[in-house]
């Protein structure tokens, strides 16, 4: 027989190097037609629901409503459950009235039980019932025959479920079917678990719509498409390696949620299943020619735009909720009260990163690290992949490569950098490997159909797959990263969750059976969980180290709804191709729309070697991206951004100081992203929801409200044409301050040293100029405020100071935030957080005005009644007007008034 490890090799060959070809192989993966669930409910035609409300069931307490819907072909009877929730939220829960057996509902993605406010009956027929949600003129309509729910606002349908009558519950049954049994031991795992098929399905109309945008994670545009003649979107938790672009395949995470907007709403579907899922979407305006749509104009056409969204899920109930909005910013919010905001990272972690797979030994780690102090580039961590390790054991350190990894780390930590570690959630199945051995006495590995020890291929060989669904595991994992468990680790090292998918390389579709058990429950019910269970754990080993001081920083590849409470996520396995960088920017705006502030993509692309001129584009978008870190396989040319010649060297360091140099910015973003759930990259119809062009943009975007980005992404590209959105706005060029003026195409011209940024007129934003080998060098440096005038408002801003590191910020209020303001010819910083306590030694160095006239002086006034006139010189050419040295504390009030 073929041994074991002969076959492992064969499969680490075929993963590896037969990657190589550089193409995802999609006969590995699923389409609709080959999922049974998948294809038996798009089977279900329109207009042909069974089911009816039974109204003499209806019950109304102060929390909810209870109402049981019989499906008329089989007589099952399902209970529906309404709540209307604070914030103008719509809670509907769709379950069996007497399951076979209970059906999994989703733990520990929300927050907390969501606070409900009561509903009133405001009418009550034969056909039907009508409920008020509060609001003015706010009501939900429950018809009986069929079924089907419209939550109205005065005479205006905001969204109708089963308007299509395309609600299906598979219910719970004993298996009879003897051919069905044989075809699911022929092949385990992949069709119905032992009570039979559980899928559900459930439509939704939105009246006035045209443009969708979420469900996560997919290589595609910013705007979803419609799915009419192709597969639906897939949302299933896989390892894809080099994922194709534009089409719905399931990539590495999972978040089902999707926004719809138009010039009169925004608002927001949040569908709670962690089972495998499909989603279509469908239009009445999709695939209409220019010409057609001006024929519509011409004829008076009354048709009322509409998108149909239909989600089908393998298993579990239907459980979703509806945010109302009726602003970009209310929806925001309402998500972030139920599954949470952004975690707010260590100020470092928003610097630059360097990875690759991988640096070979403790001192190619040094050289690399003295190559970027001899290069004069900034950086903040250097990466370690599962080279590192002994054998692939996690926890470890390979004996000869890395043989003193704490003198390793405190090298790094005299030049106040940090290093991350690669920690994977798949264990060598070896007895002389302490972790193994104690997940297995423990009995935490997750457990095959049969009762034993769950076990697939994957990096180490053969490997178990630790059961990160079951508390007493997550709190044992966490225990993994304390100093004196996790041999050689320092504070200054970090964690990064790859192949938590998870990923199997001799599984089905490279994952996990269906079947695998996790506790009671099969992997089928909570498959797109488990990568937010590795991260949670993760997350809380490193916070627990530090005995809760410290926050942590992971990343994850694999992910969910509430994964943005616990760090980072990246676009995985991309490649050094155009279309790639291209991409990265929607796939992190899609991100960003529910919740995961913290996106990037690996720089340079992470398959194949880019040509310089890609790679110098790729750092240049990447500087203005939420997670920014170079990443590379293991078969690709060394590619430290000094390798590529002097100038391409000057290109990539400059690209990467103008990242330090708006750490402050990022810094202040990621405070607000954390405490109200705003996106930091931001489409720009989050800012001008009424702005129709901007609806479909992807190439540009947002950072906070007051930096617009447009990379440049085309190869040889001579020019962009920028969208500068704003009736009245002006926006100013942050390289040159030239101002130009809002609602218009601009046309750049731009050469190889080109990164179009403008700042919106009416904003204050603060840099620090100082930049040096990493950002906590940079702690106490001075602040230059970067003010930006325009005749439409006065100019507003802030600051944001903390210790950069720990929790003290939120659980001793340390921390400065200040507000800027210019009006009336003078510039004041005042106090936003009086409760707070912080000092910092940081001041403020300079101050630019753009759009400035000449005064004939500046005088800066502080509390104590002392007033100093301010050096000032002014570029008429370009109304710049520049303050140096107003030498003031960052953290006391100030103004400097201008005459």
């Amino acid at each position: 027989m073929i041994s074991n490890y002969i076959i492992f090799y064969i499969l680490l060959w075929l993963a590896v190097f037969l990657s190589g070809t550089w193409a995802v192989d999609r006969g590995n993966f699923k389409t609709c037609d080959q999922s049974a669930f998948c294809k038996r409910q798009r089977a279900l035609k329109p207009g042909q629901s069974p089911y009816r409300a039974l109204l003499e069931t209806l019950e109304l307490t102060n929390t909810k409503l209870t109402l049981q819907l019989i499906n008329d072909n089989n007589k099952v009877r399902l209970l529906l459950e309404l709540y209307r929730l604070q914030g103008n939220m719509t809670r509907v829960k769709i379950n069996e009235l007497k399951p076979l057996k209970p059906r999994f509902e989703v733990p520990d993605v929300l927050i907390n039980d969501p606070p409900t406010e009561p509903l009133s009956l405001l009418s009550q027929d034969e056909n039907g019932v009508v409920l008020s949600l509060g609001a003015d003129s706010q009501w939900l309509i429950v018809s009986a025959k069929p079924f089907r729910l419209d939550i109205m606002e005065g005479r205006e349908v905001l969204l109708s479920l089963n308007s299509r009558g395309l609600l299906a519950f598979e219910h719970l049954r004993i298996r009879k079917d003897t051919a069905e049994w044989v075809l699911n031991v022929v092949c385990p795992g992949w069709l119905f678990s032992p009570t039979g098929p559980s899928s559900i399905s459930l439509d939704f109309s939105l009246p006035g719509v045209e443009h969708v945008y979420g469900i996560p994670e997919h290589a595609d545009s910013l705007k979803l498409k419609t799915t009419d003649g192709g597969d639906p979107y897939r949302l299933f938790n896989l390892d894809v390696f080099q994922y194709e672009l534009f089409n719905p395949m399931a990539l590495y995470g999972a978040i089902p949620v999707m926004l719809s907007h138009s010039a009169q709403r925004t608002m927001g579907i949040f569908w709670l299943n962690a089972a495998e899922t499909w989603v279509d979407i469908s239009s009445n305006t999709a695939g209409k020619t220019v010409f057609g749509q001006m024929l519509d104009y011409v004829q008076g056409s009354s048709e009322t735009p509409q998108t149909d969204v239909r989600w089908i899920s393998e298993s579990g109930i239907i459980d979703v909720f509806i945010m109302l909005g009726p602003t970009p910013t209310d929806v925001f919010s309402q998500y972030a009260s139920l599954t949470g905001t952004q975690a707010f990272p260590p100020l470092s972690a928003l610097a630059y990163h360097q990875c690759r797979w991988n640096y070979n030994d403790q001192e190619d780690v040094a050289a690399v690290d003295q190559g970027f102090d001899e290069h004069d580039i900034p950086y903040d961590f250097i990466w370690l992949d599962i080279e590192h390790t002994d054998g692939k054991r996690y926890f470890t350190w390979d004996p000869h490569k890395f043989p003193q990894p704490k003198d390793m780390l405190q090298g790094l930590m005299d030049k106040r950098r940090k290093m991350v570690t690669i920690v994977d959630p798949h264990i060598k199945v070896d007895s002389s490997y302490k972790i193994h051995n104690e997940i297995r006495s423990k009995g935490f590995y997750v457990k095959n159909k049969d009762g034993g020890d769950y076990e697939g291929w994957c990096w180490p060989g053969n490997s178990g797959y630790p059961d990160f669904t079951n508390p007493e595991m997550r709190a044992w994992w966490a225990s993994m990263f304390a100093y004196d468990q996790y041999a050689g680790s320092m504070e200054n090292m970090y964690t990064w969750n790859d192949m938590n998918e998870p990923s199997v390389f001799n599984g089905p579709e490279v994952t996990m059976h269906k079947d695998a058990l996790h506790g009671n429950w099969e992997n089928r019910d909570l498959h797109n969980l488990y990568g937010l269970y590795v991260q949670m754990a993760t997350a809380e080993g490193l916070i627990e180290r530090s005995g809760g001081v410290e926050r942590p920083f992971v990343l994850t590849r694999a992910f969910f709804a509430g994964s943005q409470r616990y760090g980072a996520v990246w676009t995985g396995d991309n490649t050094a191709e155009w279309e790639h960088l291209k991409i990265s920017i929607p796939m992190c705006l899609s991100l960003g729309l529910v919740g995961v502030s913290f996106c990037g993509a690996d720089v340079g692309g992470f398959f194949k070697s880019p040509s310089t001129e890609l790679l110098v584009r790729w750092y240049q978008t990447g500087a203005y991206q939420p997670f920014f870190r170079a990443h590379a396989h293991l078969d690709t040319p060394r590619r430290e951004p000094w390798l590529f010649g002097p100038e391409n060297t000057a290109l990539i360091r400059e690209a990467v100081r103008q990242r330090y140099a708006l750490l402050p910015y990022w810094y202040q973003l990621f405070y607000h992203a954390h405490h109200s759930g705003q996106p930091v990259m931001r489409p720009l119809w989050v800012e001008y929801p009424q702005d129709t062009a901007t609806f479909s943009m992807d190439d540009q975007f947002l950072l906070g409200r007051d930096l617009l980005v447009h990379p440049v992404t085309e190869e040889g590209g001579r020019g962009v044409t920028a969208y500068l959105p704003g009736k009245g706005e002006v926006w100013f060029d942050v390289h040159t301050f030239q101002k130009h003026n809002g609602a218009q195409n601009l046309y750049i011209p731009v050469t190889i040293s080109s990164i179009p940024v403008f700042q919106r007129g009416g904003s204050i934003i603060p840099r620090k100029a100082r930049v040096r080998r990493s950002s906590s060098c940079m702690e106490h440096d001075p602040y230059t405020l970067f003010v930006a005038l325009s005749p439409k408002r006065f100019a507003q801003g802030e600051l944001y100071i903390d210790d950069g590191h720990t929790f003290n910020f939120d659980k001793q209020k340390q921390f400065i935030h200040r507000r800027l303001s210019f009006a009336n010819k003078a510039l004041s910083s005042r106090n936003l957080a009086p409760g707070s306590q912080f000092i910092t030694p940081s001041w403020i160095e300079k101050i630019v005005i753009l759009g400035a006239s000449k005064p004939s002086k500046a005088t800066l006034k502080t509390p104590d009644g002392k007033e100093n006139l301010l050096e000032f010189e002014f570029d008429a050419s370009m109304s710049v007007l520049t303050l140096r040295k107003p030498g003031v504390n960052a953290g006391v009030d100030w103004t400097v008034v201008l005459q």
